[in-house]
């Protein structure tokens, strides 16, 4: 049964964003989501995506901003020690402006959208850790600030969780995550082979 989303009724455009013409926002990239309490599912090939859409955006020439959570001492992601820092295989290399948040939206009482208003650029591709979280949250501060996200699920991941009703799939979250961006906030695509 085909549905018809919240954006197609909207008439907005369904174009995926251009490398050359984007800001590349990667959330969450750290070491707290590959081992311990907090590991995700599927984590290694996301990170594996993660670093080829990186690659991919600097050959463009497009604006990269780096996004990482601060739960503060002692907690999986205290960025003042190896857990909370961002992994090697998407590490900043100067120029590249790293963002602290302290809640999913990553607009929220950050600096994020004066940097994405410094590169001048409407549309704005995301990826990230948790796909429901972070990801899902920053796209809607996208949305509603007026910028355009595009979505890289490859690049995306999260974890198993529990409702009161049954335990859902990391893949059963994640796509749901997908949908509900896809809905309304912006554009998915499977990988970042789906970008010009």
């Amino acid at each position: 049964m085909a549905t018809t989303t919240l954006r197609e009724l909207n008439g907005f455009d369904q174009t995926p964003a251009s490398l050359a013409d984007a800001t590349l926002i990667l959330i969450d990239y750290q070491n707290t989501y590959t081992t311990g309490v907090m590991e995700l599912t599927g984590w290694e090939p996301a990170l594996d995506a993660a670093a080829d859409l990186l690659a991919r955006a600097r050959k463009a020439g497009a604006k990269v901003i780096h996004i990482i959570n601060d739960g503060g001492e002692g907690t999986p992601y205290d960025i003042r020690t190896d857990i909370g820092e961002i992994h090697p295989s998407v590490a900043p290399v100067d120029g590249e402006p790293v963002v602290v948040k302290q809640v999913p939206n990553a607009f929220h009482t950050t600096d994020l959208a004066e940097h994405v208003e410094a590169a001048g650029n409407k549309n704005v591709i995301i990826a990230g850790f948790m796909t429901n979280m972070c990801v899902t949250f920053t796209a809607e501060g996208a949305f509603l600030r007026g910028y355009q996200p595009t979505v890289v699920a490859d690049a995306c991941a999260t974890r198993p969780l529990q409702t009161v009703v049954s335990e859902l799939t990391a893949e059963q979250i994640h796509h749901s995550a997908l949908a509900t961006i896809a809905d309304l906030y912006g554009i998915v695509v499977p990988s970042s082979s789906s970008l010009s």
